[in-house]
This record gives C-alpha cells, structure tokens and sequence, in this order.
C-alpha cells in the first residue's frame, strides 16, 4: 500500500471531500428569503447592460474590466435584461464568483423570448450553469399595456405560463419577474407561480416605504430590481448644482442603500442601476446626452428627471464615479451570516 493512500485511510476520505468548481448550486425561497445552498443569499447587486461609446448594441468586450470593478465593490450578483447566449461569458461571471439574474423579454424577434417559446432553448441549455441565481420574466411591463392590445392581463397570463413550464425544466432555480413599482393582489394572485418579486422602485432617496406595503400582501422573497439616481441635475434643486453632478448622485444612493440593506427581513436585495453609463439612450451614441425618458421615474432624486445616459457608477471609459465608491463602502460592510454545518 503506498504512503498517500494508507494516510488517506488513516485520516478519513471525508476530510478530503471538495465540490467540483461546476458542481450544480441550487437556489430555493423560503418564507421571505433567498438561499443559495441552504444559506441565505441577499443580493447586492447591479443591472448591466454594456454599449461601447459609439455602437447600439451590447457587447462584453471590457467583461474582464467590469468584472474587476464588480468584485473590488463587493457586488456579488449581476442583472441583465436579455440572456447571454455565450458560454465564455458565463464562465467568466461564475469564475469571478458572481450571480447572475437572467432577464427573458416578451417578444425579442424570436430570440429566447416568451411569445415564441425560445426562452425555453435558454434554460435547456444554461439551466446547470454555476453562473445562473434565477430566471427572471419582463421589466415592468405593467406600465405598457399597449404592448399587448392595451390588456395588461395578457401578459400577466403569459408570464404565469411561463413559470409553470420553466418550473417543469428547472427545479434547481426560482422564477422571477421584474415588476414596476408594488404589484396589487389582483395581479399578486392572477401569477402564484411567481417565486420573487422583482420591483423597479423610484421614490426618491426613501425605497424603504414600499417595504411595509408589500408585507401587507405579500409573504414571497421580493427584491429592489431597480433603484438608485442619475449623475445630472436637470435643474439646481434640494442644494445640488445643475448640471453634471456626481455628489448628488453619490448622496441619493448611500441613502437607498442604506434604507434597503437596513431591512434584510424583508428584501433580499438590490440591483443598484447602473453599472455604466449608457451612451445610446437618449441621442447620439458617439456622445453623452441629457434627457430621455422613462416611465413613472419622477421620482428620481434629486432633480424629478431620469437623464438616462447618467446612471452608471462609473462612466462609459469605466473611470470611476463617487458612487461607485459609495457602492463599496455600503456592500463591503454587509453580510448576512451563513448557517451553521
């Protein structure tokens, strides 16, 4: 018998046991919680959608950069609004040791979206990723009615059908979706197989009054899918200067994170937007224009005005914002403790 294996006897295989790198996570909700592994997960995330200065379309060609910057600001979870049909990607998220929530549009052309059923070729294919932490259906499409006839029962009805059968492909991770602001209980019970409840919220720098309105209807997982301020007064308000304006930013934001991550009892997170600015929004995308529009968003502190090139933490060169230092600061120092062995 050699050394190695008389020791190995000696000591006990189960000293030695390690999870493979790509072994399969799995992801549940229970009560109002989150958990990964049976411990608790709260996300302290960001939404990501990166166009290069210049072009329309996303692209991951600063991936590596993006990367870096997440983990130094102690993000441990990305959103995305449109799957990312790219292995090396995925695994260069899973290997920096983030998550990522995986957004499906309703009618994207046929490509992965509900109306024509691709979605599904989507979670077939990616459903055992290590990157992947949920599935996630629409961006508050409750306040695009038209998009559907002007009945915005029809796509509550196609996203209930949706969770069913991604719950038939996938039983190791929770359906979502991102709903703006607080869904009431017709839409609550018209979608029970809805597993986390995503909300795109803009009350100012006070995220937190939603909190108790959605533990009056609800007991699921629910989540900030959207939060955060613009780095631009449209106009001098509140002692802020117009015009670009980064303090103002830095400001609003440390005061909705720290109202979200006061309350792990009742969400599980947020994904602060954005990462980086977004040049192609509002005009010229060689340029960074004011203005663009979203809806119900006047409540964006601390002007009233979403300036939609203006969200990221850091800028489209990815230098870095005061934000992104406040980002750092605020996920840095929270932590929930995992359960005990």
């Amino acid at each position: 018998m050699s050394f190695i294996i008389w020791i190995l006897l000696l000591l006990g295989s189960e000293h030695f046991e390690t999870k493979s790198p790509n072994h399969l996570d799995k992801v549940t909700v229970s009560g109002r919680k989150i958990l990964l592994n049976e411990n608790p997960y709260f996300i302290k995330g960001v939404c990501y959608h990166p166009v290069p200065k210049g072009e329309t379309k996303r692209s991951f060609s600063t991936l590596g950069e993006d990367l870096r910057l997440m983990q130094e600001a102690g993000i441990n979870t990305i959103r995305v609004y449109e799957p990312i049909d790219d292995k090396l990607v995925l695994d260069k998220i899973a290997a920096a040791g983030l998550k990522l929530i995986v957004g499906f549009g309703y009618n994207q052309n046929g490509k992965f979206d509900i109306l024509s059923g691709t979605y599904l070729d989507y979670i077939k294919k990616f459903k055992d990723h290590k990157a992947i932490l949920f599935w996630e259906l629409g961006n508050e499409y409750n306040y695009h009615p038209e998009w559907f006839g002007g009945d915005i029962s029809v796509w509550f009805s196609a996203m209930e059908q949706a969770a069913v059968r991604i719950r038939t492909l996938d039983a190791n991770h929770p359906v979502a979706t991102a709903h703006g602001e607080l869904p009431d209980s017709a839409t609550l019970k018209a979608c029970p197989n809805i597993d986390i409840w995503g909300m795109n919220v803009y009350r100012w720098d006070e995220p937190e009054t939603i909190l108790a309105q959605w533990r009056a209807v609800s007991t699921k997982p629910m989540y900030f899918s959207e939060a955060g301020s613009d780095s631009y007064m449209r106009i001098a308000a509140h002692g802020y200067k117009e015009g670009s304006n980064e303090t103002a930013q830095a400001h609003a934001n440390a005061k909705i994170l720290d109202a979200i991550l006061a309350q792990p009892q009742t969400t599980s997170g947020v994904t602060l937007f954005a990462f980086c600015d977004e040049w192609w929004k509002a005009g010229n995308p060689e340029k960074q224009d004011v203005g663009g529009w979203a809806p119900n968003s006047t409540g964006v502190p601390y002007d009233g005005t979403p300036n939609e090139e203006f969200w990221g933490i850091v800028t489209i060169e990815r230098n870095k914002k005061i934000a992104y230092e406040v980002v750092k600061e605020k996920y840095k120092a929270f932590f929930i403790p995992q359960r005990k062995k």
